[in-house]
């Protein structure tokens, strides 16, 4: 945004500039066209002259007026010749300005649109994680259950005693392979002699 605003300053500013240049080169078009119209009237008035002696006096006087009006008219038009010059490069640095800005904008908007897409995937994200840790509670939860149910089976077989503090997984795993180990030992005892 402070690009764009960098920008658009220097855009106004040249735009600026180059209404003044303009409004210079009309006035020098003006003050051209009214030096021309002297330099008619100063012709139309020459051929209006009849007399000899004044027409040669007139001749010398317009003659050094067209050198002087002549000279006047070469330095307007190249003034308005470096007048234009310097429009053209002025309309190049607004057309340049003005599609930085554009190009500037068109960033940004991307940039939002890409922050958009980001904060829409974040969301996506925390829902699931929302989802996957009231999951977890549950399996937590059931799996808690379970483990309660398996530990009071275990330790309440006769024989078992109940543990004393936290039964850690080694320990109820050991417990119950030594139930399995037991029942195993019986049911061959039994096959032994011939129980069914």
């Amino acid at each position: 945004t402070g690009a764009i605003s960098s920008l658009q300053r220097q855009l106004e500013i040249q735009e600026s500039q180059l209404r003044r240049t303009k409004s210079e080169k009309e006035m020098l078009q003006k003050k051209l066209r009214e030096q021309e119209n002297q330099l008619q009237a100063m012709s139309t008035k020459f051929c209006s002259l009849r007399e000899e002696q004044e027409h040669a006096e007139m001749m010398v006087t317009i003659e050094k007026e067209n050198c002087s009006l002549r000279q006047v008219v070469t330095e307007q038009e190249s003034k308005l010749a470096e007048q234009n010059k310097l429009i053209s490069e002025l309309q190049g640095t607004v057309s340049q300005l003005q599609a930085e800005v554009l190009t500037s904008r068109h960033l940004i908007h991307e940039q939002q649109r890409a922050q958009e897409a980001i904060q829409s995937q974040a969301k996506t994200l925390e829902h699931r994680e929302l989802q996957a840790r009231v999951a977890l509670e549950c399996i937590t939860s059931r799996f808690e259950r379970y483990r309660s149910k398996i530990i009071q089976a275990t330790f309440s077989t006769a024989g078992s005693k109940a543990p004393q503090a936290e039964v850690t997984d080694e320990e109820l795993l050991e417990a119950m392979q030594k139930i399995i180990n037991e029942r195993m030992e019986f049911h061959q005892m039994l096959k032994q002699k011939g129980v069914r």
